[in-house]
Order: structure tokens, then sequence, then C-alpha cells
């Protein structure tokens, strides 16, 4: 059951815009993963930039460098 979470500063993306983001991340996981479109979940969490170090960096990417598969091309 793959589940990929988006998390980005804030965008003005509509629906519209979102189901497309949704439907071409599911596509390449279900290419990759060899899954079911049903197998495959996605969420859009936006951050806003101020919180990004402590919501993000300090919890996700920092301490799990290592694990990343795309590391950033920045630090903090």
């Amino acid at each position: 059951m793959p589940h990929v979470d988006i998390k980005c500063f804030p965008r003005d993306l509509n629906d519209e815009q979102k189901t497309a983001l949704a439907e071409d991340i599911a596509e390449v996981i279900i290419r990759h993963f060899n899954s079911k479109d049903s197998s495959v979940s996605v969420a859009l969490i936006q951050v806003n930039q101020e919180d990004w170090k402590a919501q993000v960096w300090d919890t996700e990417i920092g301490p799990k460098l290592d694990e990343l598969i795309k590391k950033p091309g920045y630090s903090m």
C-alpha cells in the first residue's frame, strides 16, 4: 500500500491541479512498485516557509539523510 506525503510551501492549486498532481504521482508509483491504483494514496501538506525547518527539516529530512533516495540540494 504505497502512500506518498508531499510537503511543500503553500501553493495556490485548485482541485483540478491537485487531482492532476495526484494522478501523475500515482502513475509513477504504480509503474515502479507494480501496484494497483486502488492501493496508492497521496497527501499534499502545505507548510509555511517559516515553519519548514521545525516541521519538516528537523523531523523528516535532517535526521534521515541516509535514508533519502533523493537528497535536497540545501541544508539547514
